[in-house]
């Protein structure tokens, strides 16, 4: 009773007009995204999340929330009419769903797409709702040292899942908490790694960084390989699916949907894992696998399924223990901490506005997401014919507007494009960005908490084995760091893990 009570109120925080509003923005600027090539969730957050600082928090984190379920959304349609993913997660998308349109059922492929999307948002915000409660009377137990072990997880699951080459993913972390230490000593107060630099004294704000790394490399690289805009043409009929249809895909989407919730809880997951698993899970399961890969509607609901219910179970460990399980989750942490708001148990009592204003604002967000998708598919497919010379200078300047915005700081436009070049050749080089801003944005964080640590242990180590907590914690870290040793000893050197060529989108 207690949870429809609150959850009641979120709707009354979330049906105020500006919050309304922010969340229909938020849901068809994330389907525009998700429909653009070249583009995705964390792109457009990046460039967005200056805009945010202007809004009430609230308001803010209801839009960039919307942005990222919503592009989980668009992103099919880029995939089904282009063979194009619109954003990572709709890669698989693109096997049956192009298939699908290429034998005339288009209008099934974007209406299962849709519907499963719907249905696995929707359980996703269940689960956030029924398990965030019962989560944060546990996460309030933890102390200085639970979180150390916490986040030294989260950044030792997310080296070890996010790349190909471990040793790249173990360097871009340690990058990444280097340059979160720039600025001021939190606890001693004097400057590091300023050089004298007045506009480093903050350190680096973290818009221009993200942006710089997301934004414009997806840019430059969309220029350089020259997109051939071929929309496959055909009458978009059928969008509701038929009674055969619905029992094809009615167990697909189920499984899915429970697959992608629990596995976009572990962080370093994402979106786009449990939509190969699902994909390959269904293609066993099915009587005639033969038939993925030629327009199986399986192939395209399952996937959907999972990558949207992905992208709501990664706000349960943002909600209840402030630790971002990826990227997406990592921005919106790093929106509420220039809010001046806090992620972690106590922000359901300390914000309950903002806690369930979000959670309503889901429900909500999914009813206009099915609205949008469905009636406003022949306008994103106008969209899509906008020319990228036209489109791709415009998102540079809105990069570099956004950059200066956040402080009216010329140095923050400079910082942008240094980050901008650094991401360009760390993408050229197969570095990936996301154990980098990860580590940048949980690094002041580690550091305070090994500090506070200390100081109640006075100066001891022992306090991180003494808790059983923390001590589980950090042996589940020193696990994924060392099993490629484990591998080797075990197996012979053949087996130790190489880099291959591998898809960055």
């Amino acid at each position: 009773m207690a949870i429809l009570n609150n959850l009641l109120y979120g709707l009354t925080v979330c049906l105020e007009p500006l919050n309304l509003a922010s969340c229909f923005i938020g849901a068809l600027l994330g389907t525009l995204v998700g429909v653009l090539p070249g583009l995705g969730p964390v792109a457009a957050i990046s460039l967005l999340l200056p805009v945010t600082f202007l809004m009430p928090t609230t308001a803010s984190l209801i839009m960039l929330a919307g942005i990222f379920y919503g592009a989980m959304y668009g992103g099919s349609t880029t995939s089904i009419l282009m063979n194009i993913p619109g954003e990572s997660a709709s890669v698989i998308t693109c096997l049956d769903g192009y298939q699908m349109a290429r034998k005339g059922r288009a209008g099934a492929a974007l209406g299962i797409s849709a519907f499963g999307s719907f249905i696995a948002g929707t359980f996703g915000i269940i689960c956030v709702m029924l398990i965030s409660p019962p989560l944060i009377s546990v996460a309030l137990k933890f102390g200085p040292p639970e979180y150390v072990g916490i986040i030294t997880l989260s950044l030792s699951m997310v080296v070890y899942l996010a790349s190909r080459s471990l040793l790249k993913g173990f360097i871009m972390a340690v990058i990444g908490l280097l340059l979160g230490t720039i600025g001021v000593d939190p606890m001693a107060g004097s400057p590091r790694f300023t050089y004298g630099i007045s506009s480093l004294l903050n350190g680096l704000n973290i818009a221009p960084v993200v942006m710089g790394l997301f934004g414009i490399p997806e840019v430059l690289e969309n220029i350089e390989s020259a997109f051939k805009q071929e929309i496959f043409k055909t009458k978009l009929k059928g969008l509701l699916p038929s009674k055969e249809e619905w029992k094809q895909s009615a167990l697909p989407i189920g499984r899915g949907t429970v697959i992608g919730f629990f596995m976009g809880i572990l962080p370093g997951v994402g979106s786009i894992i449990p939509t190969f698993i699902t994909y390959s899970l269904e293609r066993k399961l099915s009587k005639n696998p033969e038939k993925f890969g030629t327009g199986a509607i399986e192939g395209v609901a399952a996937p959907e399924a999972a990558n949207n219910a992905a992208s709501m179970g990664g706000f349960i460990p943002l909600l209840t223990l402030g630790v971002p399980s990826n990227v997406v989750m990592a921005l919106l942490l790093g929106a509420l901490m220039v809010h001046g708001i806090q992620p972690g148990p106590l922000l359901m009592a300390q914000h309950p506005d903002v806690f369930w204003g979000l959670l309503a604002s889901m429900y909500i967000g999914n009813i206009m997401l099915l609205v949008l998708n469905l009636p406003l598919i022949p306008m994103w497919v106008q969209i899509l014919k906008i020319p990228y010379p036209i489109l791709f200078p415009l998102i540079l300047l809105f990069c570099m507007v956004g950059a200066y915005s956040v402080d009216n700081n010329p140095a923050d436009v400079l910082v942008l494009t240094i980050f901008g070049l650094l991401g360009y050749l760390m993408r050229k080089l197969r570095f990936e960005a996301t154990p980098f801003v990860l580590a940048f944005i949980l690094g002041p964080m580690l550091e305070v908490a090994i500090r506070h640590s200390l100081v109640l242990s006075r100066g001891s180590l022992k306090i991180f084995v003494q808790r059983p907590i923390s001590l589980v914690l950090l042996c589940l870290a020193c696990c994924f760091f060392l099993s490629p040793l484990f591998t080797y000893f075990m197996k012979g050197p053949k087996v130790l893990p190489r880099e291959t060529e591998f898809n960055d989108g």
